[in-house]
C-alpha cells in the first residue's frame, strides 16, 4: 500500500457470472480526507465482438459507505468513479467520508471460462488549504431576482464558481432547501434590507426570529445581536451606494465590509477610502468582500463580476466562513481577474504579524498574476501607498518588500485608470502588525 492509495487484484470465477459481490476496503482515520477515488480496469468484452467473450468480459461498479449507505452504481460504464462531501461522479451521493469498512459493489455480468482478473486502484485525498472562487451577493426570484436558485446553480457552475451566497431581501426561504449541485457551496444568506442600510448575514439559514423590523439605532443593534447570537457573519453591503448607503452612527456592529459591490464605480472607491479609514480609526480587523449583487440578465450588475477568492481548509460552508471572517480573501474583477497575494513569513492576509517577526527585519511577500497593460499595483498602507509597480512581465509580479515599523497594516490593491481616474481592479485583505493595538471583531 502506497500512502493514500490501495493496488489490488480481484479475480473472478466463470461460476460467478451473473451474480453481485462487495469487496471491503478500509478508510483509514487520522485526517480528513476530501474524496475517495476507485479505478478499475481488466480485459474488456468489446460490443458485438463475439470472439472476445473468451478471454474478456464485463464488470460492473458501485459503492457503499461504512454504514452500508447506498452511494452509487455505475454499471460498467465508467472505469473510475469518485465520492466526497461537495462533488461526486454524477450517479453517486455526496458524502462526507467517514474512516471505516467501506465496500466495493461488484457485478460480474460477463466472466470468460478461465475466469477474470480485476486490477482496482483506490486512492484517498486528504483535504488541503486552496483557494475557492465566489460571489456572496446574488438575488433570486424569491425576492426580486429574475432566476429561481436552480438556475442561478447551473451559471454558478457555468461561471467555474465554488460557492454562492444567494442574499434574498429580508428573506430566507431559499436557505431552507438549497439544491444538492455537486461541486457547489450554497452559502447561507439574507441581505438585511433596511432604508437606513443593506447588510448581509452570512451562515444561518434563519438568521431572525420573528421579523427584521428595526426603527432606531438601539432596536437596529439588538437585531444585529440576536442575529450573531445565532452564529451568523454580519458584513454591511454597499456602504456608499448612491441610493442605498450606510447610515447608521455605529460603525462596530459589522464584522465585515463589501467594499466592491456590481460594477466598479465612484462609489466602491469610496467604500474602500471609508474601510481604510476606520482601520485607521478603530484599530480593528475588518474583513473586505466583493458581490455582483446580480438580480436580472441584460443589466449592468453582471453575475459574478466581482467575485472573492478564499483560501480556506475545505469547501464546506462553514470552512469558507471561517476564512472570510479571518481576512484569508481577496476581491478580483471576475474569474478571469488579477490574481494577487501578499503574506508576511507565514502570515497570511487578514492575520497578525507578531512582534517578534518585526524584530527580524520583516518582509512582505507580494505576488501577482493576470495584470494587464495600463494596470497598477500598489502597495497600501496604514502611511500611504508605500510602493507602486507598472510594469508586469507575462502579466505577473514577484517582490519582496521590507516592513516599515510605522505601519498598521498592508495590502495590495490593482487599479486601472478610466476617464482620468483610477479603479480597482483587484484588491486584498492586509496583513496586521502587532506593534499597534488591534482589537479582533467578535
Amino acid at each position: 500500500m502506497q500512502e493514500n492509495k490501495i493496488v489490488f487484484e480481484h479475480f473472478i470465477e466463470k461460476s460467478r457470472q451473473d451474480t453481485y459481490f462487495t469487496i471491503p476496503i478500509e478508510v483509514p482515520g487520522g485526517k480528513e480526507l476530501e474524496r475517495i477515488t476507485i479505478s478499475y480496469s481488466y480485459k474488456k468484452m468489446q460490443s458485438g465482438r463475439k470472439k472476445d467473450g473468451a478471454t474478456a468480459g464485463i464488470v460492473d461498479i458501485g459503492l457503499e459507505d461504512e454504514q452500508g449507505k447506498f452511494l452509487g452504481w455505475s454499471g460498467s460504464a465508467k472505469d473510475s468513479i469518485f465520492v466526497g462531501e461537495h462533488s461526486s461522479t454524477k450517479g453517486y451521493l455526496m458524502t462526507k467520508i467517514t474512516p471505516g469498512e467501506w465496500k466495493i459493489i461488484g457485478g460480474a455480468h460477463r466472466i470468460p471460462e478461465n475466469g477474470l482478473t480485476v486490477r482496482y486502484e483506490i486512492e484517498f485525498t486528504p483535504k488541503a488549504p486552496r483557494w475557492f472562487t465566489g460571489d456572496l451577493h446574488i438575488h433570486s426570484d424569491a425576492s426580486d431576482g429574475q432566476h429561481d436558485i436552480s438556475v442561478l446553480a447551473k451559471k454558478a457552475q457555468k461561471k467555474g464558481l465554488d460557492f454562492i451566497g444567494v442574499s434574498n431581501h429580508n428573506n430566507y426561504t431559499d436557505n431552507l432547501a438549497p439544491p444538492s449541485i455537486p461541486g457547489l457551496t450554497f452559502i447561507a444568506a439574507v441581505e438585511w434590507t433596511h432604508y437606513k442600510c443593506h447588510m448581509n448575514f452570512f451562515g444561518v439559514a434563519k438568521p431572525f426570529d420573528n421579523g427584521f423590523i428595526a426603527n432606531n439605532e438601539a432596536e437596529m443593534l439588538s437585531l444585529i445581536e440576536q442575529v450573531k447570537s445565532k452564529g451568523a457573519i454580519v458584513s454591511v453591503n454597499h456602504p456608499k451606494d448612491e441610493f442605498f448607503s450606510y447610515n447608521w452612527d455605529n460603525t462596530d456592529c459589522f464584522d465585515m465590509v463589501e467594499i466592491w459591490n456590481a460594477p466598479m464605480r465612484p462609489a466602491n472607491m469610496n467604500a474602500i477610502a471609508w474601510w481604510h479609514e476606520l482601520l485607521l480609526k478603530g484599530g480593528r480587523k475588518i474583513p473586505i468582500v466583493g458581490g455582483s449583487d446580480y438580480h436580472r440578465d441584460l443589466h449592468p450588475a453582471l453575475f459574478a463580476r466581482p467575485v472573492t477568492k478564499v483560501f480556506a481548509d475545505s469547501q464546506s460552508s462553514d470552512d469558507l466562513l471561517r476564512a472570510l471572517a479571518a481576512g484569508h480573501s481577496y476581491v478580483t474583477s471576475s474569474v478571469k481577474g488579477p490574481r494577487m497575494n501578499i503574506n508576511c513569513g507565514e502570515t497570511k492576509m487578514g492575520d497578525i504579524v507578531e512582534s517578534n517577526q518585526l524584530q527580524k527585519q520583516a518582509e512582505l511577500t507580494i505576488s501577482a498574476e493576470k495584470l494587464r497593460p495600463g494596470m497598477r499595483l500598489r502597495l497600501v498602507t496604514s502611511d500611504g501607498i508605500a510602493k507602486e509597480w507598472k510594469k508586469f512581465p507575462q502579466g505577473k509580479l514577484s517582490e519582496n518588500v521590507h516592513v516599515e515599523t510605522s505601519w498598521k497594516f498592508a495590502y495590495l490593491m490593482a487599479t486601472r485608470k478610466i476617464f482620468g481616474k483610477h479603479y480597482a481592479r483587484a484588491i486584498t485583505n492586509p496583513v496586521y502588525f502587532e506593534h499597534i493595538t488591534l482589537v479582533k471583531d467578535s
